[in-house]
């Protein structure tokens, strides 16, 4: 965390003034408006901690610019996490959501921060490889209890558009690269030909969380291979839940991965006793008690789909709607992504 970068700047005089209205334990509190500090670790949406006294708030908005249609929508992402508390604890506790961007400039939520460790590029805490392994097993043991969840209980089934979600994430994120598509970064023409004359029918229906990886969850500090929280639900909705599973093993960098992959890695998936990705799928597979199949698919839209969002993030900076540094070179990462498509894409069956 740091202070927030002076185009991302927090009005927190106008939020606490909100709040104040809003909520009942922040009109409580002594006058003041709270510390603020921004989250830096996230490409996205802007994330910021509102430090009361006796109370640790998050906030997030939508960051500047250009934006995809139905990206940030922050009312959305703050109804899903409120409907599933109660089904999937391992959501943050909503607080308060404002829809008049009159107040900061953009809609945005306030829930409880989650305390614990978040596992990024480097592990927070020591990591023996029984401790590697058993985060691997709890990790897709959280990906298969989401995805487990009653929609019709939870009142979520109608968060998504029935059958054919998979030919939908295929289609749009294909539309979504070309509308990104700057002059330095290969057209994938290849790649979205191969995915969309491929795609499978939908492996049912399940709540997906659309960014499920290891800098997304946070672990209990005293207990580091129990998880106690999922962050970032943005992309949530009901879908195929092997296109999430895809989703997920994009991120996935092994120790033994070409150099540019390790240079990029954003989770501590390289360390000894980590699962390999073809072991992840397989014990998400035995875990639902699902025969094995060929992964090729997901692993490829997976790697399609960072390669657009990657892409969406580095238009921004191209378009000068953000200039936060790190998304500077972000090209490479799509020229990367592109690579490592067509070498999936050779290694599949015929």
């Amino acid at each position: 965390m740091t202070t927030a970068r002076a185009s991302e700047a927090l009005d927190a005089v106008a939020v606490d003034a909100w709040l104040r209205t809003q909520v009942p334990f922040v009109g409580e509190l002594p006058k003041g408006a709270p510390a603020v500090t921004q989250f830096t670790g996230g490409a996205s949406n802007w994330t910021y901690l509102l430090d009361y006294p006796g109370h640790a708030l998050v906030l997030r908005r939508p960051p500047a610019g250009r934006k995809a249609k139905s990206a940030h929508d922050m009312g959305r992402e703050y109804r899903v996490q409120s409907a599933l508390a109660p089904h999937f604890p391992r959501v943050p506790q909503m607080v308060a959501h404002c829809a008049d961007p009159a107040v900061i400039g953009a809609e945005f939520y306030v829930m409880r921060r989650v305390e614990g460790l978040i596992p990024r590029k480097e592990m927070p805490m020591p990591c023996p490889p029984p401790l590697a392994r058993r985060l691997c097993e709890q990790l897709g043991d959280c990906l298969v209890e989401l995805h487990g969840v009653d929609l019709e209980a939870a009142g979520l089934s109608g968060l998504g558009r029935g059958d054919g979600y998979a030919r939908r994430q295929i289609e749009g994120w294909s539309e979504r690269y070309v509308q990104a598509r700057t002059w330095n970064v290969p057209d994938m023409a290849y790649v979205r030909a191969w995915l969309a004359e491929r795609i499978p029918e939908d492996a049912g229906a399940s709540l997906v969380h659309g960014d499920f990886r290891f800098d997304n969850v946070v672990l209990a500090a005293d207990a580091p291979e129990r998880i106690v929280g999922v962050l970032d639900w943005e992309l949530a909705t009901v879908g195929c839940p092997l296109m999430d599973l895809g989703n997920s093993l994009a991120y996935w960098v092994e120790a033994d991965d070409d150099p540019v992959g390790r240079w990029l890695r954003r989770q501590p998936t390289h360390l000894p006793g980590m699962l390999t990705r073809e072991d992840f799928v397989s014990r998400y597979f035995d875990r639902r008690g699902w025969p094995a199949r060929d992964f090729s698919f997901y692993e490829v839209y997976g790697m399609f789909r960072l390669a657009v969002i990657a892409q969406q993030i580095y238009q921004r900076w191209h378009l000068k709607q953000s200039r936060n540094p790190a998304f500077r070179h972000l090209w490479v990462v799509s020229h990367y992504l592109a690579w490592r498509c067509r070498r999936r894409i050779g290694a599949a069956p015929r």
